[in-house]
């Protein structure tokens, strides 16, 4: 009897050391996956903002600066006043994006605000110390290619996780707070500086000014492949109460979740599943698809663009990057 005693205890010795093994060997693995995926994610974003910081400064050097033309936004802002005062833009740049630098950090995260702040940083220091030829003088081909530059490099900027230009942020912070569309606050800003442009640089240039955003808006959202201000997201996986938790608990969003049926396999077979559906923001975009490759690099994930929302916690609730 007690050698059956000891015997059983000794395979339930076995059975949980082989189980913690596994259970060690599929942690490793785990944090080894998030590890690699952070990795690739940093690097691949290093090279979208060098990438976006340069092309924006050639926009700025090549066509915009000798030609006094202006863009929308924050960047708009720093170009007005150089052109009127003769303030260096590369100070500029850094001094007029510092309350968007700090109202990043309370709307989207610190992460976001850091890598925002190195972006801008580095855009400031390009435009210091690196020489582009002035390309031309027609003032169409300066509005239209100086737009083009400039919104490729804030579209790159925004595809690498930052941004170059913080309307955007007050824009989503004013539409939290208010509940007006993004899309409407930017319209009042730019109609401001583009009336500010008007009065002190002319109306020739400032008509001009408006080519060049129109230019850099449309480039933007082709960068960006298209992501208007707000993404609806459909996520099928295996993983989904994880995915949940992560939508939550790092986006500060809210969820909804869709039982449905999922077919598989040559016979067509069907399986029980929560389908996850939930709506961001476009500068979320990049953080999500980098927590679902880590949860389950396979799962099923459709974006479509959405016009505008109403309610819920998209416009209530701050991020928690």
């Amino acid at each position: 009897m007690r050698k059956n005693w000891l015997y059983i205890i000794n395979r339930i010795l076995d059975d949980k050391s082989l189980k913690l093994e596994q259970y060690s060997d599929y942690r490793n693995a785990k944090q080894y996956l998030e590890f690699k995926i952070s990795i690739t994610r940093l690097i691949k974003d290093f090279f979208f903002i060098v990438a976006g910081i340069f092309s924006a400064t050639f926009g700025f050097k090549g066509f915009l600066l000798t030609n006094h033309f202006i863009d929308g936004g924050a960047t708009g802002i720093s170009l007005l006043i150089s052109s009127i005062t003769g303030y260096p833009l590369y100070i500029l740049l850094i001094c007029v994006n510092i309350p968007f630098i700090i109202m990043a950090y309370k709307v989207m995260g610190r992460n976001f605000a850091i890598k925002t702040t190195l972006a801008i940083c580095g855009l400031a220091l390009c435009v210091a110390t690196v020489d582009f030829p002035n390309v031309t003088n027609d003032n169409l081909l300066v509005a239209i290619f100086g737009g083009f530059f400039l919104g490729a490099g804030i579209g790159m900027a925004v595809r690498g996780g930052a941004v170059i230009d913080g309307t955007e942020v007050l824009a989503i912070f004013l539409s939290k707070k208010f509940g007006i569309t993004i899309g409407d606050v930017i319209i009042l800003i730019n109609i401001v500086i583009f009336s500010a442009a008007a009065k002190f640089l002319g109306i020739n240039i400032a008509l001009y000014s408006m080519i060049t955003y129109l230019s850099a808006s449309r480039t933007l959202d082709f960068i960006v492949e298209g992501i208007e201000e707000y993404i609806a997201v459909t996520i099928v996986s295996s993983h989904h109460e994880e995915i949940r938790e992560m939508i939550i608990n790092k986006l500060g969003r809210g969820v909804t979740i869709i039982t449905g049926k999922r077919g598989f396999g040559k016979h067509g077979d069907t399986k029980d599943i929560d389908i996850i559906y939930s709506v961001i923001t476009r500068l979320e975009v990049h953080k999500m698809n980098t927590e679902i490759q880590k949860i389950d690099p396979n799962s099923f994930v459709v974006m479509t663009s959405v016009k505008d929302t109403k309610g819920g916690m998209i416009k209530k609730r701050p991020l928690k990057h």
